[in-house]
């Protein structure tokens, strides 16, 4: 069988391939692909293995030999998922890859948040320090974790692992009942936000879960309230958690992810990074440990093995 990558470079350098290479009879590696180069590309490939580039119904019904969409990633809104079905063409995306990459990531924004790592680094650039008149720098005040109370949106495997950890430095923690779903036992966000010293975020984007934080629930926060955003752009208003942090309204802010990326056309929390504010944005690469991207090559290739095991 023929496979083709369309977006190779999306796995970064270093990354052994041979497990898809040895599941396949031929390997064709693109480290990119225009929307005007996929029809061409992927014209005699039985299996397509994409990560960001768009496969939708007019690209799947052109594939004529197309047997397998493989998907480099959890997430599959770029792959038109009724046409395949209708073609009886399977997707398979990887879940569960890089589980200890993220949660480590959402650690150091955690910790780094409560240490006021963001403001006391400008502090100590600024020269604040060197020309203190103690040996220190008390202010702005940092927060123990120990004690305080973590509510996580997301009870999947990685909210679960964020969840063990925060409870080893001695944090409370609650999940969230699942937004939109009515007949969840759990207390709501909104109801759970007063008591919340830090609220993370570890649930997909949906109708239901889209801006679930706003201008309306933001009132309800903690004045030193932490917001932590390592699930899907979007999940929080951006606008209106940038306003709440320039306000005093919350304690800080941290994303990995951003309803646009790359963020061509900016956001407003990149447009805040240089206020000198409590403020973390990284550019999705929570998930980039060079275990995490291996693993998704290891269960690429296993989503390969078990279709060509049906036929």
């Amino acid at each position: 069988m023929k496979a083709v990558i369309l977006d190779a470079e999306t796995l970064g350098k270093g990354i052994d391939l041979s497990a898809i290479e040895k599941s396949v009879d031929e390997l064709v590696l693109y480290d990119s692909t225009t929307a005007e180069q996929v029809n061409e590309r992927i014209s005699d490939a039985e299996i397509v293995i994409t990560n960001k580039v768009v496969i939708n119904e007019q690209t799947i019904e052109s594939a004529g030999q197309l047997k397998l969409i493989c998907v480099l990633a959890t997430g599959m809104n770029n792959i038109d998922l009724a046409a395949a079905k209708k073609l009886s063409i399977p997707v398979k995306n990887v879940e569960a890859y890089g589980t200890e990459s993220v949660v480590q990531h959402t650690l150091m924004m955690m910790l780094s948040l409560a240490t006021k790592q963001p403001v006391m680094q400008k502090r100590v650039a600024a020269g604040d320090w060197q020309h203190s008149s103690m040996f220190c720098l008390l202010d702005p005040s940092i927060i123990q974790l120990a004690g305080k109370k973590l509510v996580i949106v997301g009870s999947g495997e990685l909210g679960q692992e964020v969840k063990t950890q925060a409870e080893a430095l001695g944090m409370k923690v609650e999940f969230s009942a699942r937004p939109g779903k009515k007949d969840d036992p759990r207390s709501t966000l909104n109801e759970l936000l007063p008591s919340a010293d830090v609220i993370s975020f570890h649930c997909p984007l949906t109708d239901d879960t889209k801006n679930s934080l706003n201008a309306d629930n933001l009132k309800l926060c903690k004045k030193d309230a932490l917001i932590i955003n390592n699930a899907r752009g979007g999940v929080i208003n951006e606008q209106d958690v940038t306003e709440a942090l320039r306000m005093g309204e919350i304690g800080g802010v941290a994303a990995d992810v951003l309803p646009q990326e790359p963020p061509k056309d900016g956001n407003p929390l990149l447009d805040a990074m240089d206020e000198g504010l409590n403020l973390i944005v990284t550019p999705h690469n929570a998930w980039t440990s060079p275990e995490a991207r291996q693993r998704i090559v290891k269960l690429t290739a296993e989503n390969i093995q078990s279709v060509q095991g049906n036929n």
